[in-house]
């Protein structure tokens, strides 16, 4: 049966209308549902299993960010047969970027899928959106195979939202670029956690860029040093807005 084709089980499925959403953007139907739901479910609302396990989507995150760097690595070798190592590195993290995935989540509308809770400053995570995009990488891979989630990564991903021309000259290491403007204009800062991950409930590290006692940037995620990196992206954005 081709996947383009609605399993008639679908017309009395519970799940009918995330199938039909989840055909529009991945422009296949799934085959296994269950994947799919738990590639939204965010670390806060994981359901526990009488085993202890928590299931949530971050191994699913996991296994879609090695996926996703790997699709990338030989797309840009293809693309760009003169290119060296250097030049492939760089343009690899702009396309992996939490940035680009968070953006690239959000044009496909998968925040109306999330389940989460929102944290103790009344928000929900800031790379939420794009954790579930790298789960969805995942889970298209456990469903369909690495051909699937490749070809879905560079027909209706890459070809359609990434400018590669425009990624070439764009800036993506925010703490080197805030760190070079506080040392030119004699700023003291520091990076401060606020919630340390490998102790809190919800494994999420919480930084606070903290310019002379005044907050610039707040950010979590899985990784400490990507919380500061995009804690450093908001108190760039910040400085350019009041240039």
């Amino acid at each position: 049966m081709s996947v383009f084709k609605k399993p008639i089980r679908l017309y009395f499925s519970p799940d009918k209308n995330f199938y039909e959403s989840l055909r529009n953007i991945l422009g296949f139907y799934p085959s296994n549902i269950n994947l799919y739901q738990q590639a939204f479910r965010h670390s806060s609302v994981s359901q526990s299993l009488k085993t202890g396990i928590k299931i949530s989507n971050e191994r699913l995150e996991f296994l879609g960010d090695s996926i996703i760097g790997s699709v990338v690595a030989e797309y840009l070798f293809k693309k760009f047969p003169y290119k060296d190592e250097g030049f492939l590195t760089k343009m690899r993290s702009k396309i992996v970027s939490r940035n680009q995935h968070n953006q690239i989540a959000l044009k496909l509308g998968l925040n109306k899928f999330i389940e989460a809770q929102n944290d103790r400053f009344g928000a929900k995570p800031t790379s939420i959106t794009g954790d579930a995009f790298e789960a969805l990488v995942g889970a298209i891979y456990l469903d369909k195979g690495y051909k699937a989630a490749q070809n879905f990564l560079i027909k209706r991903i890459i070809n359609v939202h990434i400018d590669i021309d425009d990624l070439e000259t764009k800036e993506v290491d925010f703490k080197s670029k805030f760190i070079e403007w506080a040392q030119k204009e004699k700023k003291e800062f520091r990076f401060e956690t606020v919630e340390d991950g490998a102790t809190a409930t919800n494994k999420q590290y919480v930084v606070h860029l903290i310019v002379e006692s005044q907050v610039f940037g707040t950010s979590q995620h899985i990784s400490k040093k990507r919380a500061e990196q995009l804690a450093a992206e908001q108190a760039c954005s910040l400085l350019k807005e009041n240039q």
